[in-house]
């Protein structure tokens, strides 16, 4: 009896690669995206993840490799992809001077079908706000129409990139109930962010990319799951102190993995309840004072920091 064969993803990415003269971005990447899924990209600046977004929205070429979207290529398939595409760019730039519903209506005129200018205002949240200029709206105000334009052809599949970098929590948190509502719908997404929270928030699986390869691919629970750890203890020591052996620390019960942090050091840990008092006897012995200490469950930082030995925001 046969069986029915996999729905094809809504974007496939194949050993892509991309040189520029003075370096080599994008290392052999791929990535498959389903239909219906959020896909979270994260990865520091310099990392290729620009550059791999860019090929992918049809405004860079690829140097080899292959970029299907929706079963279609954007080398003989371009105005289909244009219909079928939404992309929001991290800084969309928006006439000042026209209002909001003029310009939700000059991108509707874009596509040959799409929403109904009034339904989109009111789903981004701007009734109020339809007569208002452009110039005279608040950055996250500003976030929202430029996400407006990007569904008002009701795309497919939609390119999100930083959609909340630099706004408020309020406006933060408004813009994810939006994408949520986006996705309830059966669309795909494909999201980049230097927001840990943001991705395990929105995303079913997120790839992390770093030198132009993925480095983990996930859901955020898997990824979150492969440090091993539940926790994380962070703590510092006072100006001047001598260093902790780090074997002695990953020799601490329930302690899975240890290094140092700018400042102090960085404890993975299986049982807090067990770490803590372990940490603290153990500085008792080598007459060391704490400075502070915090201590949080695992998140997606932290496996990026894992990987990469880097904070994801400060690169």
């Amino acid at each position: 009896m046969a069986t029915a064969s996999a729905p094809a993803p809504a974007l496939l990415v194949e050993d892509l690669q991309k040189r520029y003269p003075d370096v080599h971005a994008v290392r052999g990447l791929g990535l498959s995206v389903a239909s219906g899924e959020c896909f979270g990209l994260l990865g520091p600046n310099g990392a290729g993840k620009t550059t791999t977004i860019e090929i992918c929205e049809g405004l860079l070429a690829p140097d080899s490799g292959n970029v299907q979207l929706l079963g279609l290529h954007w080398d003989r398939d371009a105005s289909e992809l244009r219909e079928r595409l939404g992309i929001q760019l991290q800084e969309t730039q928006l006439a000042d001077k026209l209002t909001v519903e003029e310009t939700v209506r000059l991108f509707r005129s874009f596509y040959e079908r799409g929403r109904t200018v009034d339904e989109v205002i009111s789903l981004v949240q701007l009734d109020e706000k339809r007569a208002a200029r452009v110039g005279k709206l608040s950055g996250g105000q500003k976030q929202r129409l430029a996400l407006a334009c990007a569904i008002v052809g009701d795309p497919d599949l939609l390119f999100l990139d930083e959609p909340t970098t630099g706004l408020d929590p309020q406006s933060r948190r408004q813009l994810w109930e939006l994408i949520t509502e986006f996705k309830a719908h059966g669309r795909t997404i494909l999201l980049t962010t230097h927001y840990m929270d943001e991705a395990e928030m929105l995303c079913d699986r997120v790839a992390i990319v770093d030198h132009g390869q993925v480095i983990a691919l996930g859901t955020p629970a898997e990824l979150i799951g492969s440090l091993g750890a539940e926790h994380v203890v962070e703590f510092a020591l006072p100006p001047g102190s001598p260093p902790i052996d780090e074997a002695k620390l990953r020799a601490l019960a329930g302690v899975h993995a240890a290094r140092p942090l700018a400042g102090g050091y960085e404890l993975q840990v299986g049982a807090l309840h067990r770490t803590v008092p372990a940490l603290l006897q153990l500085l008792a012995a080598e007459h060391l004072e704490l400075a502070h200490l915090t201590t949080h469950s695992a998140t997606l930082e932290d496996v990026f920091v894992s990987l990469t030995g880097r904070q994801l925001r400060d690169v």
